[in-house]
């Protein structure tokens, strides 16, 4: 990880302790630079699996930036006694990165979804980002990757977002990355939200930190990932304790 950000680390996760702002003015710049620069947005389910899973740990590891997405990721630096600044989700770092490449003629390429997602996106992106160069819609049922990462790699794009879901965007990304040079990161289920196919959480329920607890009663499918947090915690109070 080479971030100049300071970092808590969250079970062998480190994460960036700085605004959401500073650090998108961070990001702006390494693109304008053509920088390489792999970002992760974790939260406590990446963390767990990263905890099982040795590889992927060491993968995200290798990351330039993750983000604490998630309220579950500042409970565990409380309890660490590192709080950390404020929570930074995917999808606002993906939206304000979209906002400010229409502004600035920046390129995107788009990977991941379902195929009606992106149809959805074909039609909205163009209209909502005028100004920004969509080099790329391509849904995430490719049996192939060296299809889509040679067409990344003709595009050069400025930007690739993609929604494959974890673990399988950040190996996407790691394997990859270096073809272009500018900004990768894994978005998750961000693309449905864009295009309107799954409606985010209102401001209220976003600014008490319970979009989780919205999210799961809109989908009760999503209880079995809400139930890795007490483990989560638990093991999050036990590293605390190894560090006094």
């Amino acid at each position: 990880m080479q971030t100049t950000f300071p970092t808590v680390t969250v079970l062998a996760i480190p994460f960036v302790n700085t605004t959401a702002a500073t650090l998108l003015s961070h990001l702006q710049n390494r693109i304008d630079q053509h920088q390489n620069t792999f970002v992760v947005t974790a939260n406590p389910e990446i963390v767990m699996y990263a905890h099982q899973h040795a590889d992927y740990r060491r993968l995200i590891q290798g990351a330039d930036y993750i983000t604490p997405d998630g309220v579950g990721i500042l409970d565990g630096a409380k309890i660490l006694g590192q709080p950390l600044a404020e929570r930074i989700t995917g999808f606002d770092t993906l939206q304000a990165l979209l906002s400010w490449g229409n502004a600035h003629h920046k390129s995107a390429y788009f990977v991941g979804a379902k195929p009606e997602v992106i149809d959805f996106l074909r039609d909205i992106l163009p209209d909502r980002y005028p100004d920004l160069d969509i080099v790329g819609l391509r849904d995430g049922y490719f049996q192939n990757d060296q299809d889509v990462v040679a067409d990344i790699e003709t595009q050069q794009p400025d930007m690739v977002f993609a929604a494959l879901g974890f673990p399988k965007q950040e190996r996407f990304i790691a394997n990859y990355r270096h073809v272009t040079h500018g900004l990768w990161m894994g978005v998750g289920g961000s693309f449905d939200v864009l295009a309107g196919t799954v409606v985010r959480a209102p401001a209220f329920w976003q600014k008490h930190h319970l979009e989780w607890f919205y999210r799961t009663v809109k989908d009760p499918k999503r209880l079995k990932r809400i139930a890795v947090i007490p483990h989560y915690l638990k093991l999050v109070r036990q590293q605390a304790k190894q560090q006094k």
